[in-house]
């Protein structure tokens, strides 16, 4: 009895973190603010190349978020993964085929985590730059504080994939940010 109590409890805070996290990455963006640079976060590439859906998403995203003004240019970030090309040629190239201009890209293909994904974007940006970081929405609250440590000043944006792909990336989401936390890199 006093285990399932336990197991109840700790599913629901599980869960009410992983809500309060997502809901974080859905808050509007200000259509006043500008920015130097809109960085995507890497995410996986399919087998054939493409972008992963999380990524296609993050990458609509961001291509939606320059044409209404925010930044001048995209960094897309992300080395190579399980599959060739890195995620960030990969999302360049879905983004390019949804209409941003080949002159608004910059790409860092080379890092493999949220805190490289910062940490080698400000190598290209410089550490005075004001992005606005892409990516899942229950990962935007991580990649503020991860970004902020590099960058004078970084907002996030998040997109909204499958609900079933939302539920699980957010739930292991609530294991990153506690990771995150205890290691000092938020």
């Amino acid at each position: 009895m006093i285990i399932g109590w336990i197991l109840l409890s700790t599913g629901l805070a599980f869960g009410l973190a992983a809500a309060s996290l997502e809901r974080w990455g859905v808050r509007r963006v200000d259509d006043e603010a500008r920015y130097d640079a809109i960085v995507v976060a890497g995410c996986a590439v399919r087998p054939d190349g493409t972008p992963s859906p999380a990524l296609a998403n993050r990458t609509a995203h961001a291509v939606a978020l320059h044409r209404r003004g925010l930044a001048p240019k995209v960094v897309f970030t992300g080395g190579v993964g399980t599959h060739a090309p890195s995620e960030a040629e990969a999302a360049s190239r879905h983004a390019i085929a949804l209409g941003l201009p080949a002159d608004a890209v910059l790409l860092e293909a080379k890092s493999t985590s949220t805190e490289e994904n910062a940490r080698f974007a400000a190598e290209i940006l410089g550490a005075e730059a004001r992005v606005l970081v892409v990516s899942d929405a229950y990962h935007v609250f991580r990649c503020e504080r991860v970004f902020g440590r590099y960058f004078e000043g970084a907002r996030g944006s998040g997109s909204l994939g499958r609900r079933s792909a939302r539920l699980q990336g957010a739930f292991r989401e609530v294991v990153a940010v506690a990771a995150y936390g205890v290691l000092g890199r938020l």
